[in-house]
């Protein structure tokens, strides 16, 4: 039998898995079974991530809610860069040239406690590329600021990559990954947040950058994209992305599915919506939305389980609601390919 590792590494390349996996980011998909894959981000680089708000490295400042299950996001009407033509007296890549990147590997692997035999190690360096630059900015500058003032814009990216790509080439090879995890949301459930062609001139050539890092290490890339991205990440498979999530409903998954088999993942396809958002939904439904979403997208491989219900921290109807659907995709998902 394979390990939870090997299950998860089988289908991001290619293979037909023994299960279907939940990816979870971290934690374990019960009490007995170690998480397929854990994902680590460097804490001189993602100090406000760690501490689950506050200022980035960037001076944007993180905040939260317990509403909105502890999410963090660039704190309303409170954003670092008014005009990008001025980026560079306010954009300032702090001097990380006193960080031991050895003992900062070596101290959060160990402080996981994964066994790396039985769980993959996932190595992520920031939200990405258009996220940064909407975190300076906020939408509506941010947006318009593509649109006015393109090559300061590109200038303003390039060196945000600049930085990342020195910091992933110091310390990439201290973590050992056995999967390269990419971020970008530049879509919301309706429609995309940009135009295909935006996409191609000021993002693509960033993504390829920092994908070549994996490349070049044979190691499989994933990508996170929210909402209505079908279209970017199928650009993005000719960069080596192997794997999408949260993969959302939105998109047409059965046409990716049919186009891509199990040589591209969806990491996703579900999401708790419509009538499944009741408080009172009965358990077999939800259960019965995880056994579809398993048999539609499932077969063949291709296929990792990544959703619940978000809601407030401490909410109990959302705590029984997720705990039904982890119990569906254990219970339906372990004896799927028997």
């Amino acid at each position: 039998m394979l390990t939870p590792k090997e299950n998860y590494l089988t289908i991001l390349r290619g293979g037909t898995p023994e299960w279907v996996p939940m990816y979870t980011l971290g934690a374990s998909p019960d009490d007995k079974t170690p998480n397929p894959c854990t994902l680590f981000e460097p804490a001189p680089v993602n100090i406000h991530r760690v501490n689950h708000g506050g200022k980035d490295i960037w001076g944007v400042n993180w905040v939260g809610n317990d509403e909105a299950a502890g999410a963090i996001l660039p704190e309303p009407n409170n954003f670092i860069l008014d005009d990008v033509t001025k980026w560079r007296d306010v954009i300032k890549a702090p001097d990380l040239s006193d960080v031991d990147w050895e003992m900062v590997a070596k101290k959060e692997l160990d402080a996981s406690g994964i066994d790396r035999t039985k769980t993959a190690v996932a190595f992520n360096t920031h939200v990405g590329f258009f996220q940064d630059l909407m975190s300076f900015m906020g939408f509506t500058n941010g947006l318009m600021a593509l649109f006015e003032e393109p090559e300061e814009c590109q200038a303003l990216l390039e060196y945000v990559c600049d930085f990342y790509c020195d910091v992933i080439e110091k310390c990439i090879d201290y973590y050992q990954p056995d999967v390269y995890t990419m971020m970008d949301d530049t879509a919301a459930w309706a429609n995309p947040f940009i135009s295909m062609d935006m996409f191609e001139e000021f993002f693509m050539p960033l993504y390829d950058r920092q994908a070549k890092f994996a490349r070049d290490r044979d190691i499989p890339i994933t990508f996170h994209n929210c909402g209505k991205s079908m279209a970017f990440m199928e650009r993005l498979h000719d960069i080596g992305i192997v794997s999408w999530d949260p993969a959302q409903s939105c998109n047409d998954l059965d046409a990716f599915k049919q186009k891509y088999g199990n040589s591209y993942v969806i990491c996703g396809g579900w999401d708790g919506r419509d009538a499944l958002i009741g408080a009172d939904v009965p358990d077999e439904a939800i259960v019965e939305s995880v056994r579809a979403t398993i048999n539609r997208l499932a077969p063949g491989g291709g296929y990792v389980w990544c959703g619940g219900f978000l809601g407030a921290v401490g909410d109990e109807v959302i705590m029984h609601k997720n705990a039904v659907v982890k119990q569906a995709v254990l219970d339906i998902g372990s004896t799927f390919y028997k």
